[in-house]
């Protein structure tokens, strides 16, 4: 019986005993051999090749690497959504502390130039008493010597007191008040006949205003 020959290349096909090649056929897609294929590595045709490797191709593995493969893309790119939606909350987030930093920025800085001149009030303030202590120590007689005195004092004392008022600095009104820590430090209490309790009935010295903020409280006698 004659023998079928191979159409492989012969470097290349060693088929069975029917092919003059030789043994165990190292055939690809292109090879036309009529006998059984005896191959032992994976065939590389497809579904469209006319293979007679014997059920031996990978077809059902290259469907599930495929299909792998696919999930695997999937899965990187829910992870990227899932990055990217993250990232917009941080930014979010971010950019609402921001606006709130600069609120707050924009407060102190207001609050600090509504209140850059208290130290200077301060300072200015004793100057006050002393002018008003003088002053209160002048008598109804404006004709003697020290009413004549004084009245420079007076001068001054109301130019004074017109440049704080003018920043805002202005005194605490606390006589027949009722005390308030918040405006009042009491010094001395006294019990009155007709007067309610909790009441101040005498400003032993003035407190001051710079705008609402307290720099300084007055000095008080209170009813008991």
């Amino acid at each position: 019986m004659e023998k079928e020959k191979c159409q492989c290349e012969e470097e290349k096909c060693t088929c069975g005993e029917n092919c003059e090649c030789g043994d165990n056929c190292e055939c690809t897609e292109n090879c036309n051999c009529t006998e059984e294929c005896t191959c032992e590595s994976d065939c590389n045709c497809t579904e469209e090749d006319n293979c007679g490797c014997g059920g031996k191709c990978n077809h059902d593995k290259k469907e599930k690497k495929e299909k792998k493969k696919k999930d695997k893309h999937e899965d990187k790119l829910n992870e990227a959504y899932n990055m990217i939606s993250e990232l917009e909350d941080k930014l979010l987030r971010e950019k609402a502390e921001l606006v709130n930093y600069r609120k707050r920025k924009e407060e102190e800085t207001s609050r600090m130039l509504m209140y850059s001149n208290e130290d200077l009030a301060k300072s200015l303030l004793p100057i006050v008493d002393n002018f008003e202590r003088a002053i209160n120590m002048d008598d109804e007689n404006l004709e003697d010597e020290v009413s004549k005195f004084l009245s420079g004092f007076k001068m001054i004392y109301c130019n004074l007191i017109s440049t704080l008022e003018k920043y805002g600095v202005k005194a605490i009104d606390g006589a027949n008040k009722p005390f308030d820590p918040t405006y009042h430090q009491a010094i001395m209490t006294e019990k009155r006949d007709g007067v309610e309790p909790e009441m101040v009935i005498e400003v032993l010295q003035k407190g001051y205003l710079l705008k609402d903020k307290v720099i300084r409280p007055a000095m008080v006698k209170v009813s008991e």
